[in-house]
């Protein structure tokens, strides 16, 4: 399998989420030119608010000819889609199918986001040529239909595309809530003094954000149709993450405790990732404490000005001002306290 050249033009649907922000940057970085989309209002040079259920507010975006696109935007989460199933289904399938149209009618290849849910709890090791995907959830059930419905277009319509299975993506920069991932509700829980319950025997390989976005890229410039796990080697106990996270944060390990896996969770994440080395000539440069001290220097400075600013005082303030970011998890973390 082929990478045609670098494309000069990417928009980026999902622009303001925990992905779409990252990869944004590190598009401009490498120099390409970014229109970004979201279902957030903004009002900048370069955005356009829309929502992929109605697809004409994107119009102008894909009236830009964008050489690839990514698809970021969706319903995340089990919780989240299991709770709201029909917004799940109509995003992760009728906006999909809207993007897949008007990147056939601008020409433009698509890089599909869909999730390791897909592969569901009867998978011991995620592989995308072996492994039969049997989702658990709604989340998983929604994105393995979008990815049948990409590779339909591929097969019978010539769209170009690839699709992305990311396993476990994590940053400081995170959005904090209980729907999120463990790394970051972990962290921020610890950081707090609060409890957390870790699921017995479960194991994860996590991969910092600032990694992804280079496979992410890479995968904007393969020519042929292909599923791709995206994920880190190091596949670890999620009780040996949690208390890792303890040490690094100086917290009372028994804060952290262990419960029994709930229904539909798969045990062991452990994906095969053969694809991303061989097609995307990507390999991961941040190792898993390296990303912890990370994630744990965020909260820990997060946890400190949040008690600063339900007092007023000013220097938490100006650590907000700093970082868009930084201030939005500020303030949503001041929420959470009042």
């Amino acid at each position: 399998m082929q990478s045609h050249a670098t494309p000069r033009r990417a928009l980026v649907v999902g622009s303001e989420g925990n992905i779409g922000s990252r990869l944004v940057g590190y598009l401009r970085s490498v120099g390409y030119e970014v229109m970004e989309a979201d279902i957030l209002p903004r009002w900048r040079p370069g955005f356009v608010m829309a929502d992929m259920n109605h697809p004409l507010d994107l119009l102008p975006a894909f009236d830009w000819k964008p050489d690839v696109v990514f698809l970021c935007a969706a319903l995340v989460g089990r919780m989240t889609s299991e709770q709201a199933g029909s917004l799940a289904i109509t995003t992760n399938l009728g906006g999909i199918n809207n993007v897949i149209q008007l990147c056939k009618r601008s020409g433009s290849r698509l890089v599909f986001f869909s999730t390791s849910e897909v592969y569901g709890p009867e998978c011991e090791v995620l592989d995308e040529a072996e492994s039969r995907p049997r989702p658990a959830n709604r989340y998983g059930l929604t994105k393995l239909l979008g990815e049948q419905l990409v590779e339909y277009e591929v097969r019978v319509h010539g769209l170009k595309a690839v699709t992305l299975r990311p396993c476990m993506f994590y940053d400081e920069l995170e959005t904090v809530g209980e729907h999120r991932s463990a790394m970051i509700r972990f962290a921020s829980n610890l950081a707090r003094g609060r409890p957390i319950e870790v699921h017995r025997g479960a194991a994860r390989s996590w991969l910092h954000i600032l990694d992804a976005v280079r496979a992410i890229e890479a995968a904007g410039r393969l020519d042929e149709y292909t599923v791709i796990n995206i994920g880190h080697p190091e596949v670890v106990l999620m009780t040996d993450l949690a208390h890792r996270i303890a040490r690094v944060l100086g917290v009372d390990p028994g804060l952290v405790s262990e419960g029994p896996i709930p229904p539909g969770i798969t045990p062991v994440k452990r994906p095969t990732l053969e694809r991303q080395t061989r097609l995307l000539g990507f390999t991961p440069a941040i190792e898993l404490d390296e990303g912890i001290a990370r994630v744990c220097s965020v909260q820990a400075r997060l946890a400190a000005d949040e008690a600063r600013l339900a007092q007023g005082e000013p220097d938490a303030v100006a650590h907000a001002a700093a970082s868009p970011r930084y201030g939005a998890s500020l303030a949503a973390g001041a929420r959470r306290q009042r």
